[in-house]
């Protein structure tokens, strides 16, 4: 089976930038969970915004999670994406397939 991520916005800081843009997102807060079978991981991280630059402005009250999400995923772009979906996929392989590692013992002449 292979791993299913899940994109989650945790919490999000606004900024009262203008009269006309009250409430600007300035950060969200995320979660990508990666889940296979009963094994998980995840990472969390802030995603940082600068008025103006780089999102669309968007009332805070018309805002979905998938519209934030696309913010987030955009700024990454896929290579920290890519590089996040790994870290998740092999922290979750570990918890399957243990790694071996080496284990401290007496010394047998002693």
């Amino acid at each position: 089976m292979a791993v299913t991520y899940i994109w989650t916005v945790n919490s999000m800081m606004t900024l009262d930038a203008s009269a006309e843009e009250p409430n600007y997102v300035v950060s969200a807060a995320y979660t990508l969970r990666g889940v296979e079978d009963e094994y998980s991981s995840e990472i969390q991280n802030t995603a940082f915004f600068e008025v103006g630059e780089s999102v669309d402005f968007i009332p805070y009250e018309d805002l979905t999670e998938e519209i934030v999400l696309g913010w987030i995923q955009t700024q990454l772009g896929p290579d920290a994406i890519g590089n996040y979906e790994y870290c998740i996929a092999d922290q979750i392989a570990n918890q399957i397939n243990p790694p071996v590692t080496p284990q401290p013992q007496p010394l047998p002449w002693g």
